[in-house]
């Protein structure tokens, strides 16, 4: 992708937003690190893509009615167990549901953000509750403007209301405002039906539904790119 141009002007925006988990975060890695040892207590083998399939069948379903996002997790485990034939213990439940907090940054991260900031306004809208964000937060440099997270908000992306949310407390219009982020079902389906523009962040080379430990979908973007530091360089050359 080294010969990819920008379908805007950098000048366009003041302002960015920011999926995290996916994004930034490198939700899938901390996901299995954090299940692995559960599924070898219990005796299970699986592979990391049939376990991160289980997640983006079952942790969604978790979100609504709204529940603190390490419940969700908690809740997500015992369904993977539900289908897998085994029981999560409640230490087992809240230590995937705190796992968050280990979940590692993406190497290019913290220094794309940096780049990125020397010319924007930056800020998350993030499905994560707002004292777990304190780990990740820190592993990016804590870049951030403003956090707008599902823990405050009481609901959780895809939900228009988070990004409704974030415009209420961002200074700028949506219409100088690029999202970013890496989940077709997340984020881009909502972004752009609430008029803005958006950048796919195609970590996993996925082809045009994404996959992994997100729901499998479609959605309109403005612009895909393979990795944070591809962005930084082309909106902050």
């Amino acid at each position: 992708m080294s010969d990819l141009s920008l379908p805007f002007s950098p000048h366009d925006f003041d302002a960015l937003t920011f999926d995290t988990f996916g994004t930034l975060i490198d939700w899938e890695s901390g996901i299995v690190a954090a299940a692995r040892p559960v599924l070898v207590a219990h005796g299970v083998g699986l592979s990391e893509e049939a376990l991160l399939a289980i997640f983006a069948r079952r942790e969604h379903a978790f979100e609504d009615p709204f529940h603190p996002y390490r419940e969700v997790l908690g809740l997500t485990l015992g369904a993977i167990g539900d289908e897998l034939g085994f029981e999560p213990t409640d230490r087992e439940r809240a230590d995937f549901g705190a796992s968050v907090t280990n979940w590692p940054a993406f190497a290019d991260s913290a220094s794309a953000l940096a780049r990125l900031r020397t010319k924007y306004r930056l800020y998350t809208i993030t499905n994560c509750d707002d004292d777990l964000y304190e780990g990740p937060a820190s592993k990016l440099g804590n870049p951030w403007d403003g956090i707008f997270a599902a823990g405050t908000i009481g609901s959780y992306k895809p939900d228009p209301a988070n990004f409704l949310y974030a415009f209420e407390r961002i200074p700028f219009p949506k219409e100088r405002i690029l999202h970013v982020a890496q989940s077709l079902f997340h984020d881009h389906r909502t972004a752009q039906a609430l008029g803005m523009r958006s950048v796919w962040v195609n970590r996993r080379g996925e082809g045009p539904t994404g996959g992994g430990a997100t729901p499998a979908t479609t959605a309109h973007f403005d612009l895909e790119v393979p990795d944070m530091a591809t962005l930084a360089r082309l909106l902050v050359p």
